[in-house]
């Protein structure tokens, strides 16, 4: 099983320490980077990570409305992510769960201790079990579809063409906005007309926006710089 993780940090080198750590940890790929809380309930609410590390700011009053953003965020998000706090000392331990935080994990941050919180973070999600199918109606026809056979889909005014790997096309009678507000985290949008299976994502060209897919890599779909963030997620997703 596949699990997103959303860093929360504005310190460059620290993220590039997390990303190294999570390396020995295959099953997990991170779906955003932001530098702060605000940014980050707009990301948590667009991606749905089922993780977020988040690194406590240093100063005390920073850390204090950080805290404070979390908790009211609680308010704003459907299904709640588990989050892991990242410090350089323990003080802020108390008021990290108070607030909210699952665990607290003290920086440098080390394989062994960050398997211990993943290991607590997937016993907890074990009940959890993620929509393996789809149902799209069309007119009076209920369609069930595995997820796993949709590569993407596509806008076509207020309907939107579901692209299936076997090569048929169901039209739904659902705005894309809808798809992208409701499917598990590895559908993510990279254009205002499309909503891709990133584990049909093959290449990533940046210079002509384009979106390959190991499906059919002679038709490409473009992906805009909207949308940036999640084409970037898809990248480390793919260069696992």
């Amino acid at each position: 099983m596949r699990f997103s993780f959303l860093i929360i940090d504005d310190n460059d080198t620290s993220v590039k320490e997390i990303l190294e750590v999570f390396e020995n940890f295959p099953n997990y790929f991170c779906a955003g980077i932001v530098k702060d809380s605000q940014t980050a309930i707009k990301q948590i609410i667009k991606v749905k990570p089922q993780l977020v590390i988040v690194q406590i700011p240093a100063k005390s009053n920073d850390t204090n409305i950080f805290f404070e953003t979390i908790k009211e965020s609680f308010q704003y998000l459907e299904t709640m992510p588990y989050f892991i706090a990242l410090a350089q000392n323990p003080d802020y331990a108390l008021p990290a769960i108070q607030s909210g935080f699952s665990d607290y994990i003290l920086m440098p941050l080390h394989i062994h201790q960050l398997g211990k919180s993943l290991f607590k973070f997937e016993k907890r999600n074990q009940p959890s079990i993620i929509a393996s199918t789809i149902c799209i109606k069309s007119y009076s026809d209920y369609k069930i579809v595995p997820l796993q056979d949709v590569i993407y889909l596509k806008a076509d005014n207020n309907t939107t063409d579901i692209q299936l790997n076997n090569g048929n096309t169901v039209n739904a009678f659902k705005t894309l906005k809808h798809f992208e507000n409701t499917l598990p985290f590895y559908f993510l949008r990279i254009h205002k007309s499309y909503i891709v299976n990133i584990n049909y994502v093959s290449r990533i060209y940046f210079s002509k926006s384009k979106c390959y897919l190991n499906y059919d890599e002679s038709k490409p779909l473009p992906f805009s710089l909207t949308y940036r963030e999640n084409v970037e997620a898809i990248i480390r997703k793919i260069s696992i």
